[in-house]
This record gives structure tokens, C-alpha cells and sequence, in this order.
């Protein structure tokens, strides 16, 4: 058996090399991308991905495994590895692929809902992982993943707060950071345990919070902050568009006000703004260890119909 070639994709051989290992794979509809009913196209074709951030390893001339960077429209650098699977004993190929492909950047692997109680899904699953961790990539949290639509209801909407916009980046910058002190999130923890210096961590956790929020294609002024009657500051939710459509894209609550319920309102109103601008379905997602997060959107009517499996990459610190 000869070595595998592994090299990054071009604009002319790109859907035809990566689409060719589809007839290989008997687990691809359990398990990754192929759960988002997305398929591979290049950004040229409309699709999502680049050629040159796009991987695979041949043997022979044939792809025997691939591994793809996603990135939101516009990115002049990947995000995240979205997509990496290989053929059928070929788990050496796909574990040298993920070693030589770059950038280094974290996987997420989209999984359904029990995934671990359905024997051919795991096996998919584990696989994947499996060969990630032979590369050097190591576990860093599962993620739930919901949708909410018309049909799941609207959520009861207390009047316990006042909501207001906040046109000032300062300002909200500033209730980020107060958000960002003892966050369940795993990835802002990873980030905070791994720094030397544990302020200026949560200044740079914020900010990203902040940049990544302000790249969204929905409007700025959508953005509230919550006071009490009393005028004490509560916390922040932030109505969003993302490419595959609207989304609770951020609610926190600062720490002097946790314990009180305040998450549910704010989500609340997170989905009734976005109904009144006319989404039919908000998407959201949380730790499966946030569990107060994960309870407010279950009382809230959002249904889990994702997991998803995140892992740091070669080199990142584990914190």
C-alpha cells in the first residue's frame, strides 16, 4: 500500500475530490456536517468553504480522507474545522491529514441529540474523536444545540425588567466583562485558566465577545441591556443573524444578579424581538455543563436538535 499525498484543494479539483470519498462512507449520515443537510461547495459556487482551507489525503489518486475549515463570509482566517471523515481502514491516513492540514484551529463535530445511545451513531462518532485524539486534538466541551420555532410556542414574558438599546461598544464592553467573571462557558474558562494574567483574560474575552457579536449581519440596534426597576445593571441579550438564520446569540447576567431567574427573562425577550422581525425559527446554544442555561432554555420551549463534540487543537494550551 502506498502513503497517502495529503494537500489542501484548489478551485478546479475541490468539489470533485472531496465529493469522491461520499461513496466510501456508510456512517456520513449519522454523524458531522451532512446533519445540517448543507453540502460541500466552494465559496465561488455559493457554497461555505475555501479550496485552500479544504484537505484531503490520497492513496493512489484516490481521497481516502478530508477534513474541511469553515468560516462565516468575509473571514480572512478559518474558525473552525467543521468537516473530517475517512474511508474504511483508513484511520492512519486520516489522523496524518489532520497533522499536516492547517491552520490549527478547533474541531466540532455536529452530532444528534443520544448520540452515545445509538450504537452505529457513536461508533461514526468515536471514530472521528478517535482519530482527532491520535493528531494531537484533545476534548474541550459538548455543546447543546436548539431550535426553537412558531410551533414550540412563544415563552411567558415577565416584566421584571427594563430593556433598553445601547448604542455605546463601551458600555456593553463593559457589561461583557462583568458577564465574563465566573462564567459556566468552557471555552471563555479554557481561556481564563490558561492565562498568566487572569484581568487582562477577561478584558480579551470580552472584546472577542464583542467583535464577534458587532461581525453579525443583523442590526446593532437590536442589542439590549437589562436594569432593574432600581436601575441596577442585570445583564445583556443580543438578537442575531447568522448565516443559516436568526439566533439568541448572546444573553448573560452579571454575577451580583445570578440565581434570580433573570436568564429565562432575558431570553424571553430575546424571542419575542425576534418574532417581532419576523423569525420563524431562532437558533441558540449552550455547555452541557451550564446547567442553569441549559434549564432556562428548556423552560423557555427551545428544543435540543444538536449536540456538538468540541476539541482544542494541536499546541493549544489545556488550561
Amino acid at each position: 500500500m502506498t502513503d497517502p499525498v495529503v494537500r489542501a484543494l484548489t478551485a478546479t479539483d475541490a468539489r470533485t475530490l472531496f465529493t469522491s470519498l461520499d461513496a466510501s462512507l456508510d456512517d456520513q449520515h449519522l454523524v458531522g456536517r451532512a446533519l445540517l443537510g448543507r453540502p460541500y461547495g466552494t465559496v465561488a459556487e455559493g457554497g461555505e468553504y475555501r479550496p485552500d482551507w479544504t484537505w484531503v489525503a490520497l492513496r493512489d489518486g484516490r481521497t481516502v480522507a478530508r477534513a474541511a475549515f469553515w468560516a462565516p463570509p468575509g473571514a480572512t482566517e478559518p474558525h473552525l474545522l467543521d468537516w473530517f471523515d475517512f474511508a474504511p481502514g483508513e484511520h492512519d491516513a486520516a489522523v496524518r491529514l489532520l497533522r499536516e492540514a492547517t491552520p490549527r484551529v478547533e474541531y466540532e463535530l455536529v452530532l444528534p441529540p443520544g448520540w452515545r445511545d445509538a450504537p452505529a451513531t457513536r461508533l461514526a462518532a468515536e471514530a472521528r474523536i478517535g482519530a482527532a485524539e491520535a493528531a494531537g486534538y484533545r476534548p474541550l466541551v459538548e455543546r447543546f444545540r436548539y431550535e426553537w420555532t412558531t410551533a414550540d410556542g412563544l415563552p411567558a414574558l415577565p416584566a421584571r425588567l427594563d430593556l433598553r438599546p445601547e448604542p455605546d461598544d463601551g458600555a456593553v464592553l463593559d457589561v461583557l466583562r462583568r458577564v465574563t467573571h465566573g462564567t459556566l462557558d468552557a471555552h471563555a474558562r479554557h481561556a481564563l485558566a490558561a492565562a498568566a494574567d487572569p484581568a487582562a483574560a477577561v478584558d480579551e474575552a470580552a472584546r472577542e465577545d464583542l467583535e464577534h457579536l458587532l461581525r453579525m449581519s443583523s442590526p446593532r440596534a437590536w442589542w439590549r441591556v437589562a436594569y432593574t426597576p432600581d436601575g441596577e445593571t442585570v445583564g445583556l441579550h443580543v438578537p442575531g443573524l447568522i448565516p443559516s438564520g436568526p439566533c439568541a446569540a448572546f444573553v448573560g447576567v452579571v454575577p451580583e444578579q445570578r440565581g434570580r431567574g433573570y436568564a429565562y427573562d432575558l431570553l424571553a425577550a430575546c424571542t419575542h424581538q425576534l418574532v417581532g422581525e419576523g423569525a420563524e425559527t431562532i437558533a441558540a446554544s449552550t455547555d452541557l455543563g451550564n446547567a442553569p442555561m441549559a434549564a432556562t432554555f428548556a423552560k423557555a420551549g427551545y428544543p435540543v436538535v444538536q449536540h456538538r463534540y468540541c476539541m482544542t487543537p494541536p499546541g493549544a494550551t489545556t488550561g
